[in-house]
């Protein structure tokens, strides 16, 4: 199992069991489920999964459904999913809404004790009276009502007798503090939806930074682990915990999020790709979600690498999509099998090879691991080849099959073009070529050099196939800065999926399950499609251009 290298993170629990920290490290990873997890998320699980691991801790998954609008048991299901695919599997599983009952008498408890207020200024008139960076926020004219008061309109906000948005109820803290969180934040507000757990019971739901400390508190969490953005609000956290009482405390720390080129990771933006239809579904192979670079072919020991190469820190920064590719190629470099085919197929006929005949070469499953040992390729007179591997009029040091040229068909003859056979539009058609027959998997025995050497399939063999490349999704390097005057949308790849019919694959691919993986020799590293039955997705090329 991989390990998280020591970071700041660990640093800091080092510094707690230094100090006299007595409870179990106890991390967790509470996504909202309004959508599917990106790998974005994927740092966040990393991080709480294997620093839980580290200290021989425990693990929660909690949902934060307290926002009922977006939420749906689509997005709960495909994050549990999501979540045991990747291999880090929670001690437990909570949902934030099984909580409400606990969170609406500590709402109570801060109103006895005079430190929340219900309300009745609009979403607008808050934000006027919240103040700047620059100027301190005016005291809400409701703010001096008494607790008997405040305990009356909170029930009866609970009881329904209110319209949706008319009141919230309030924390008083301080209206001139630098700090905006603390400028007397809403922690509930009146929203009349239908929840994907509680149904019907509640019409009035807990703002997160109320609810998410309290979360924290009641399932002994140690160390509440979140992103950057949280910061800010990590003193609201703490008010939180101090104020109900709360005894064990958790403390929450912040991380940078991960960002990386060419791509976006905001759920709303997700969303907005999915809903019209600029991709396929959340699992669209060029999507930056799990479930998609799931069916793409990416695998979770190849994410969790590509987390940890990208490092724990507290700044946030752009990393290079190269790095998640070089993880892919250099896991599946080593283990996937290699497999002849051909993505653009023209017909090459060897004339002295005898019709009807069929012999089987012996191929290398995988020249790096010697223990994989070898497959028997079929082989016959009819054989198809990529088009690109001939050129009528080649460029200098073209060493691949020519007019009069020779190459050597991978594992098996040399072979030399003796015709070149067009259609009446002037395309190619057939190759036709002479073998030297004396020459499978040998030298010539006239010691003369044959340079090249390409890949083919037996035509009378041939699995047929589709197979799908996959480039990014966005021309922009880093989509979150978009220049003034445009949109993300703007930025969309046009050529980030070109699909290849009537391919032709080796005849061992048509055993191929789904999700299995192997490198198309010369030409990349593909899936078997989830979706599709004659379907491979491109993962990642062969081609290396990131150093670490």
């Amino acid at each position: 199992m991989m390990e998280i290298a020591p970071n700041f993170l660990t640093d800091i629990i080092d510094e707690d069991i230094e100090n006299g920290l007595k409870e179990r490290i106890h991390t967790r990873f509470p996504p909202e489920p309004n959508g599917y997890l990106h790998i974005g998320s994927a740092k966040a699980i990393f991080i709480n999964y294997f620093i839980a691991k580290k200290y021989n801790g425990l693990f929660n998954l909690r949902y934060d459904d307290t926002n009922p609008v977006k939420e749906d048991t689509e997005f709960v299901e495909s994050i549990e999913e999501d979540l045991r695919w990747l291999g880090a599997n929670p001690d437990a599983i909570f949902y934030g809404s099984d909580y409400f009952d606990q969170c609406y008498e500590y709402a109570v408890k801060l109103i006895r004790d005079g430190k929340a207020y219900v309300c009745d200024l609009t979403p607008d008139e808050m934000r006027e009276y919240r103040g700047t960076l620059t100027q301190p926020g005016r005291e809400s004219p409701y703010r001096g009502r008494t607790p008997e008061e405040n305990l009356d309109l909170f029930e009866r906000m609970k009881n329904g007798e209110f319209p949706d948005g008319s009141r919230t109820l309030r924390a008083k803290i301080d209206m001139a503090s630098p700090n905006l969180n603390l400028r007397d934040p809403a922690i509930y507000r009146i929203v009349r939806a239908h929840h994907h757990r509680q149904g019907d019971k509640w019409c009035i739901y807990p703002l997160y930074d109320f609810a998410h400390p309290i979360q924290d508190a009641i399932e002994g969490i140690t160390h509440s682990m979140c992103s950057l953005e949280f910061e800010n609000h990590r003193p609201l956290y703490e008010w939180v915990v101090d104020n109900i009482g709360f005894d064990p405390k958790p403390k929450q720390r912040e991380f940078a999020r991960l960002n990386i080129t060419n791509t976006v990771m905001s759920k709303r933006y997700l969303r907005e790709l999915v809903e019209t239809k600029r991709v396929d579904g959340w699992d669209d192979p060029r999507m930056p979600t799990l479930c998609g670079l799931r069916r793409r072919g990416y695998t979770p020991s190849a994410i969790f690498s590509f987390v940890q190469r990208a490092g724990i820190a507290k700044t946030n920064s752009l990393v290079d999509e190269r790095l998640l590719e070089y993880c892919i190629r250099e896991e599946l470099n080593a283990n996937a099998p290699r497999r002849m085919a051909v993505t653009e197929p023209v017909r090459l006929i060897i004339d002295n090879y005898p019709e009807g005949k069929v012999e089987y070469f012996e191929i290398a499953n995988n020249p790096v691991d010697p223990e994989a040992g070898a497959r028997k390729v079929a082989f016959s007179r009819e054989l198809y080849i990529e088009r690109t591997d001939f050129a009528e009029a080649p460029p200098p040091k073209f060493q691949r099959l020519k007019p009069d040229g020779e190459v050597r068909l991978m594992g098996a003859y040399i072979v030399r073009c003796v015709q070149v056979v067009k259609n009446e539009a002037g395309d190619i058609v057939e190759l036709h070529c002479m073998a030297d027959l004396e020459t499978g998997n040998g030298m010539p025995a006239d010691g003369r050099k044959v340079r090249g050497t390409i890949h083919w399939v037996s035509a009378a063999h041939a699995v047929d196939a589709d197979v799908m490349l996959y480039d990014n999704l966005f021309t922009l390097e880093d989509v979150n800065a978009v220049p003034e005057g445009t949109n993300y949308l703007d930025y969309l790849n046009p050529d980030s999926l070109r699909a290849l019919k009537g391919c032709k694959l080796e005849a061992s691919l048509a055993g191929a399950k789904p999700g299995d993986r192997f490198q198309f020799v010369r030409m990349g590293y593909f899936c078997k499609d989830s979706h599709n039955a004659h379907t491979f997705n491109r993962i990642v090329t062969l081609k290396d251009s990131f150093k670490l």
